[in-house]
């Protein structure tokens, strides 16, 4: 590999300044749909007193898992030894920072009462999964920067293999705990299962993957810098082999509920009759996230075409969304089963106590507030690499590999 030469990203200013007018903007929105929700209170959301978690918590906890898969991609170059995945590090780790503050960002926003924060940071139960991964996240942000350093300066490279390999650990333990926050509520059927923590460790891999080659290669466009088809081949074909785990780690924990009999109607419910969540599980989550990427990417020439790639990334994002949204509000809608064998009567409003599914319909301040995090992250993502050397100035295929052409010949 040739030496690789890191610069600010240099697209025109007006450009430039254009791109964070728009993202400020979008941030802006979604700050005032915060506001506005915890001025009037979540009645003016869909939420519900059995779907509590909402729209909002789709978008927070999608970005925070794609902020650990995001960062693979440095781990490949660092830990696993792979150095054609070196030059890549620096805008993996400043792509999971980003992300993974717009995450935690919408999900402060989200709680109603963001003021009462410094209550949750300084107020422990470490019975609850919940405070594990106030430490998991604030510790990743930390493990990120440090690594960030040991790639950037020159007297800190000796430490980028240990480091990497800390922060690898790390955010596996990190997503673990986020798919455990769902596997350890037994109360909800359709969540209770140990397969939870693997499903979103492999998802955050897909999901950050995906928002990283579309990242790279709209940055490199904008500065007219060379991206190989070598580098892209190994990206889309690794994004390939993730979408493919993820797809075998929905069919295992499907089939995990569909073997006990008390999950029959769960499962009925999320497959078969659960109107809206049924679509979004087999048109979202299962084709638009997994078998149409899948065939693109395998496909002998749409595979080779950089639109169509960006057009796989695209679906896995919105797959992922609607995964998110299948697993986080569709097992909430499902009436909770209070006691087996049992008919609850229902009172109040429906889905309250159990008999019902619960009503859900997201309002649009709901909405507004998670595309404003996706704002935030590229917003973030854009100021860093215009302001710091994240980005190499070329990926071409003899910089990677000085032999290629030779190969090739």
């Amino acid at each position: 590999m040739k030496r690789i030469v890191y610069r600010e990203w240099r697209i025109a200013p007006e450009r430039y300044w254009g791109l964070l007018a728009i993202l400020a903007v979008i941030v802006g929105i979604g700050g005032l749909a915060a506001l506005y929700m915890e001025h009037q209170g979540h009645w003016v959301t869909g939420m519900t007193n059995s779907v509590v978690w909402g729209t909002p918590h789709v978008f927070a906890v999608f970005l925070i898992l794609s902020a650990s898969g995001a960062l693979n991609v440095a781990s490949i170059g660092s830990v696993f030894g792979k150095t054609e995945y070196k030059p890549l590090g620096r805008l993996s780790g400043l792509l999971a920072a980003a992300l993974l503050v717009a995450g935690l960002l919408v999900l402060v926003l989200d709680l109603g009462r963001p003021d009462r924060l410094v209550v949750a940071m300084t107020t422990y139960n470490f019975s609850s999964i919940f405070a594990w991964n106030i430490f998991l996240y604030s510790g990743f942000l930390v493990v990120v920067i440090a690594y960030l350093w040991t790639m950037a300066e020159r007297k800190g490279n000796h430490l980028t293999q240990p480091v990497g390999t800390f922060a690898f650990l790390w955010r596996l333990a990190l997503t673990t705990g986020t798919g455990s926050i769902f596997g350890f509520l037994v109360a909800r059927q359709a969540y209770d299962t140990a397969i939870l923590a693997p499903l979103f460790v492999v998802m955050s891999f897909a999901y950050g993957l995906a928002i990283y080659i579309l990242v790279l290669m709209f940055s490199f466009d904008w500065d007219e810098r060379p991206l190989g088809p070598r580098m892209l081949k190994r990206l889309k074909n690794l994004l390939a082999i993730f979408i493919a785990s993820m797809l075998y780690f929905t069919l295992v924990y499907h089939l995990t509920k569909l073997y006990g009999a008390k999950n029959t109607d769960v499962e009925t419910f999320l497959l078969i009759s659960g109107g809206i969540y049924t679509v979004m599980f087999w048109f979202g989550w299962i084709l638009m996230g997994n078998l149409l990427p899948l065939g693109i990417l395998y496909h002998p020439e749409l595979s080779k075409d950089r639109n169509w790639i960006a057009g796989a990334c695209g679906l896995v994002i919105a797959g992922g969304l609607a995964a998110m949204y299948v697993i986080i509000i569709g097992s909430q809608a499902y009436p909770i089963e209070m006691f087996p064998g049992k008919t609850v009567l229902e009172f109040g409003a429906p889905g309250d106590i159990g008999g019902e599914v619960a009503p859900y319909a997201p309002s649009f301040p709901e909405f507004l507030l998670g595309l404003g995090g996706v704002a935030v992250a590229l917003f973030i993502t854009a100021v860093g690499v215009r302001v710091l050397q994240f980005l190499p100035e070329s990926l071409a295929d003899q910089v990677i590999d000085p032999h290629a052409s030779v190969r090739s010949t």
